[in-house]
């Protein structure tokens, strides 16, 4: 299985995840080994499952959930696909404890009634895997991804052909009329088509991924390893919580109306998930340029634990009231050449009220070491200075006067660029919770069927990491046994209270 060599955590949440990936069967034997449905299933799930219906339910919870986490795992696109892999495999019948194998309105019906109680099995297992990310890596543990995406419902308004129509006849009229090419054909038809399905209100106008469609939005927090933190369902109870969150058509440009969408569901998005997991304290944010405005900035850096927020400027920054030039990154440069940015030195505040400080210096400042005093200094090596102190100039911002230009970090340097980086994690979890467990496939209408969907995608992924700490614990476990054929006994108790605390 996995050699007992010197391993980290790290290594084997690597290793589960391939295992995941490349060899599904031995997956499945490790989640059978590992972990205990006791363990993540809440006592309210089982309370309620168990409940007194009027007639015993003839499969019983573990068993149902264990085939939808099988579906998951194995791709499998549709309930009846996987009913069909449960009658012709003893193996994964045996897996599941099914003795008869349920039909697909059993399981459409188990997540629609029990759709809350999925939600707090996805909310417990953040839970239970905030520590073993903080153990698999502090640094991205810490940060929390934030991105919007939406699942494509099963109605006739997703049919190619119903676009294309309307695109094809007004690019005709764009062309019959000699219209200027400032008439857009695609943004006139995302304003001509209607802002939902005529099926199910639910099922809002997107554009994703370069289409247009009519899909359940939804939002996902990740942390920096792309570990699912929380995934909010736009659906009517959340709307109706926040009604500020715009979800009709305001201006011509899908872009733009996205780009509105997700600037107002943030806040409540955040709200709500620090409001379930108090005990989640988070120190880096990283979004795209939707989230560029100064609410979103003051909420995050002086209303939540973040430090540090890395989004891209949507619009050029304007700062009033200084008397020096400052570049498209906000970075202060030399009064003589504004082509020289200057140097950012330390970010501790020189205050004694303890405001916090960003100090920027010459760009042609060096430190130079005096070897008779064993002294270092400053010294301003430019040949038309714009100061007479011989350190060079030297320019103090206080960030709490413009968080939009200074979140806490300065763009366009090379430790914004590398961890700007990590966002493309939570694209990687869409997509993974969306093409890897099928759930965008999914031929529904149904607004608690793909929430459900969404929720086990989740929990499936989140399983993974808690198999992953099993192993490690026990090879920690094996290595400790090794070790310790000698130890005094008191030596023993202390070490083991260490490993295993």
């Amino acid at each position: 299985m996995i050699s007992y060599k010197q391993l980290s955590l790290a290594d084997f949440f690597t290793d589960c995840q391939n295992k995941f990936d490349n060899d599904k069967y031995q997956f499945l034997s490790l989640l059978d080994q590992t972990v205990n449905l006791d363990e993540i299933v809440p006592v309210s799930f089982v309370s309620h499952f168990n409940a007194v219906t009027g007639r015993p339910r003839r499969h019983l919870l573990y068993p149902m959930l264990k085939a939808l986490l099988l579906q998951l795992i194995f791709s499998i696109p549709t309930t009846s696909l996987l009913i069909v892999f449960l009658k012709y495999s003893q193996e994964l019948r045996d897996f599941c404890g099914f003795d008869v194998v349920p039909d697909a309105s059993k399981f459409t019906r188990f997540k629609q009634d029990f759709l809350l109680d999925l939600q707090s099995m996805f909310d417990h297992l953040v839970d239970l895997t905030e520590p073993i990310c903080q153990r698999i890596d502090t640094e991205k543990a810490s940060m929390l991804l934030f991105d919007t995406s939406g699942i494509e419902a099963w109605v006739i308004e997703n049919n190619p052909k119903y676009a294309n129509r309307i695109i094809k006849q007004l690019k005709a009229f764009k062309k019959a009329k000699g219209l200027s090419d400032s008439y857009d054909p695609y943004k006139a038809a995302y304003s001509s088509m209607p802002p939902h399905a005529a099926a199910n209100p639910a099922i809002q106008q997107m554009h994703i991924n370069g289409h247009f469609c009519y899909a359940f939005k939804f939002g996902i927090l990740t942390n920096g390893l792309g570990i699912v933190r929380d995934i909010t369902f736009y659906n009517k109870a959340f709307l109706s919580a926040h009604p500020d969150i715009i979800v009709d058509k305001k201006t011509d440009s899908p872009d733009e109306d996205k780009s509105l969408a997700d600037s107002k569901a943030l806040i409540p998005v955040l709200k709500d998930f620090f409001a379930k997991h108090p005990l989640i304290n988070p120190k880096t944010f990283l979004g795209d340029a939707a989230f560029d405005s100064t609410q979103i900035y003051k909420y995050l850096l002086q209303d939540t634990s973040f430090e540090k927020a890395y989004i891209p400027l949507k619009n050029k920054l304007c700062i009033e009231g200084i008397d020096y030039t400052v570049n498209e990154e906000g970075i202060p440069c030399c009064p003589k050449d504004p082509s020289l940015p200057m140097k950012r030195e330390g970010s501790k505040s020189h205050l004694r009220c303890g405001l916090p400080t960003m100090k920027f210096v010459c760009p042609k400042m060096k430190w130079e070491y005096n070897k008779s005093d064993r002294s270092s200094r400053r010294v301003c090596h430019c040949d038309n200075p714009c100061t007479s102190s011989s350190c060079g100039r030297m320019i103090y911002i206080y960030p709490e006067q413009n968080l939009r230009a200074y979140p806490g970090t300065i763009r366009g340097t090379e430790e914004w660029d590398s961890t700007y980086k990590i966002r493309v994690n939570v694209e990687k979890a869409i997509n993974h919770l969306k093409d890897s467990f099928c759930v965008a496939g999914r031929r529904t209408q149904n607004e608690e069927t793909s929430h459900a969907d969404l929720l086990l995608a989740g929990i499936t992924q989140l399983i993974t990491v808690i198999v992953a700490d099993k192993l490690h614990k026990h090879h920690k476990a094996i290595r400790f046994i090794m070790s310790c054929r000698q130890m005094p006994p008191s030596v023993l108790l202390t070490r083991y209270k260490i490993l295993f605390p």
